[in-house]
């Protein structure tokens, strides 16, 4: 049985229609930018509504909470095998104030050095163009099934 996630499309509307995403953390990401954003997502723990998973990732991945009128996208098949289930919401909120949990691994690999990294090491803001090339593809269906409700 695929492993079941959820998480959150924030967007705002300025100038033009923008998303928020936040840049994985660790050291595998750290030197790439292309294809290495996501949205704020995370396993649904066992009993819990699937939105109040998406929710409470958000918060814990970013620091801020997500308030408002919450629009179902669907639910995604990743790369991985996990199935994504997302919602998007209008807000807004300032990068610079990101503040992410941390998790831990074995860095440098082999080393036997357990080492923390934030899972998410920023966040921004993206038009519809730089966000299809920041978030990493297994998200793409995402992007695009955001952009045709908001068409």
């Amino acid at each position: 049985m695929p492993i079941e996630s959820a998480g959150l499309l924030l967007y705002r509307k300025r100038q033009q229609l923008e998303v928020f995403l936040i840049h994985m953390g660790g050291p595998i990401w750290a030197s790439r930018d292309t294809t290495a954003w996501s949205i704020p997502k995370g396993v649904i723990s066992r009993n819990e509504v699937p939105l109040a998973a998406a929710k409470r990732e958000f918060r814990e991945e970013t620091g801020f909470t997500a308030v408002g009128d919450f629009l179902p996208l669907g639910t995604f098949r990743q790369n991985s095998g996990k199935n994504l289930t997302v919602w998007a919401v209008e807000g807004d909120c300032d990068p610079a104030q990101l503040i992410s949990t941390l998790f831990s691994m074995v860095w440098p690999p082999k080393s036997g050095r357990l080492q923390q990294f934030p899972e998410a090491d920023r966040g921004g803001w993206f038009d519809p163009k730089t966000a299809r090339k920041k978030i990493v593809k297994g998200q793409w269906p995402v992007l695009e099934a955001f952009y045709k409700k908001m068409a």
